[in-house]
């Protein structure tokens, strides 16, 4: 007699905690730990500021204010968002027991069937929320308004005008982002020049000696392109991070502390539903249901270089 696969499963609480995390928290630019994140935001979240201006005077015998403190504030706004997806078990359910039988040349196909079509999903999720933190437009269908939209359209970010970068130039137009980099910032710890796929290929590329920038005829160690390793990359003494959402030719350096992702990851109102229809309707079909919050935010605009 044959198998049977029936799915009758609402993972809540503690499981609806575990999926919504492998979907969102996979993001690359999550992953790598290279923003805030904020969790239980329902709503909204207020990102205080505190501005002083010189603290230290000269001494004297009475209690005189030393500084002018000013408190300002930047809202986080999360929205929400559903994957709504419906699949046939038949062409799934083939790759999911021979994955259980060794024969998958992947060893991390989950045990259950119903882990298996979730973590398909979380993975499809994951880089949609890579795409929507940095590129991101609110005003279409499921996104929220990303980095670049947000400091596009804020006078207080540092601005630098961009060109098609190439290995011929990306040690000139990184340097222009590093130029800009307020005073302040520099030598921070967690000061980060954030890249897309293509200045990343240019950077390691004209290291490698093969840019009119390069270190030399033969690269770094005389290894050429065969030098790099798919480790950190730094730029005059600043870590240089990949990030598969940005598009090509935009660049923004800030602090990682001041970028933040908020989501509603531990809320009650998360959700990860996996429906069998089999009992419904008579069909083979399974239907995957998340429900999430999502939304990026930066604190101090003033300390953000933008590369557009």
């Amino acid at each position: 007699m044959a198998t049977t696969t029936s799915i009758t499963t609402n993972y809540a609480g503690q499981f609806a905690s575990k999926y919504i995390s492998a979907a969102l928290l996979s993001a690359d630019t999550l992953d790598k730990g290279l923003v805030e994140i904020l969790p239980n935001v329902n709503f909204k979240t207020t990102l205080q500021k505190v501005n002083t201006d010189d603290i230290v005077k000269d001494a004297t015998c009475d209690f005189t204010a030393t500084s002018t403190l000013t408190l300002t504030d930047r809202v986080l706004e999360v929205e929400p968002f559903q994957v709504n997806l419906q699949l046939c078990k038949k062409d799934y359910y083939d790759s999911w027991i021979g994955g259980q039988m060794g024969f998958s040349a992947y060893d991390s196909i989950p045990a259950s069937f119903a882990d298996f079509l979730i973590a398909h999903v979380a993975a499809k999720t994951a880089q949609k929320i890579e795409q929507n933190i940095w590129n991101g437009n609110a005003a279409s269908a499921g996104e929220f308004s990303g980095f670049l939209s947000l400091m596009t359209a804020d006078s207080d970010v540092v601005d630098v005008t961009a060109t098609t970068v190439t290995a011929a130039n990306v040690i000139t137009e990184l340097g222009k982002v590093m130029d800009a980099i307020p005073s302040a910032l520099y030598g921070k710890e967690d000061l980060t020049i954030y890249v897309p796929q293509n200045v990343a290929k240019a950077y390691v590329r004209a290291l490698g000696g093969f840019g009119t920038s390069g270190l030399g005829a033969n690269g770094v160690d005389n290894k050429g392109t065969m030098w790099y390793g798919q480790g950190d990359l730094f730029f005059d003494g600043v870590r240089v991070a990949m990030v598969n959402g940005l598009p090509s030719n935009k660049m923004v350096a800030a602090q990682s502390s001041n970028l933040y992702f908020g989501t509603g990851l531990l809320n009650e109102r998360n959700e990860v539903r996996v429906l069998d229809m089999a009992d419904l309707d008579g069909s083979d079909n399974i239907r995957v249901i998340l429900r999430f919050f999502a939304g990026v935010q930066y604190g101090i605009g003033t300390d953000v270089v933008l590369y557009s």
